[in-house]
């Protein structure tokens, strides 16, 4: 994790189209130096719960998970919970991590034992498996893992985001 410098804040708000809300750090980087996760705090500046702790931000993987969402995956996925017990308890496991990690930034009872994405039930969102796979590593969450797999090199045609460079970064 490192803190979001003026930089990556000009970044995120390019890739997102609007500033980030209540932004912790960032999670985790794409190879292209860019910001793709960023961690959020539990309760954002306006005070409502935010139970997503690690946002996707790069457009390039969103719209590749996009397409795996398009395709039926996250139905495949959900159906795997029920026959494979595994799969059921890292998937659980998964869950558990991710509200240690949102714990360790805020307590909000509104939306304690509630982590994102359908854990520990069914899988609901792609995308925010993903971030929690990129931001943790690998083999904490199953499904981030299999989705990080499934589409690639997003960034390998390049950064998603070019923001111009701060006045006091131009100097150094």
């Amino acid at each position: 994790m490192t803190s979001l410098s003026d930089s990556d804040r000009d970044a995120v708000t390019e890739q997102l189209g609007r500033p980030p809300r209540s932004v912790n750090a960032v999670a985790f980087r794409c190879p292209c130096g860019n910001p793709a996760v960023t961690e959020t705090l539990p309760r954002l500046a306006d005070g409502t719960p935010f139970p997503t702790t690690y946002y996707l931000t790069c457009p390039k993987a969103s719209s590749a998970v996009g397409r795996l969402e398009g395709g039926g995956l996250m139905r495949e996925m959900t159906e795997r919970l029920a026959t494979d017990p595994d799969l059921a308890e890292r998937y659980r496991a998964a869950h558990e991590a991710y509200l240690r990690q949102r714990t360790k930034l805020g307590e909000v009872p509104e939306i304690e034992g509630v982590s994102a994405g359908g854990m520990p039930d069914r899988v609901k969102c792609l995308h925010v498996h993903l971030a929690h796979s990129l931001a943790a590593g690998e083999g904490v969450n199953p499904f981030g893992d299999e989705t990080r797999e499934a589409i690639g090199s997003w960034w390998a045609d390049g950064p998603c985001v070019s923001p111009e460079p701060q006045a006091s970064e131009e100097s150094s």
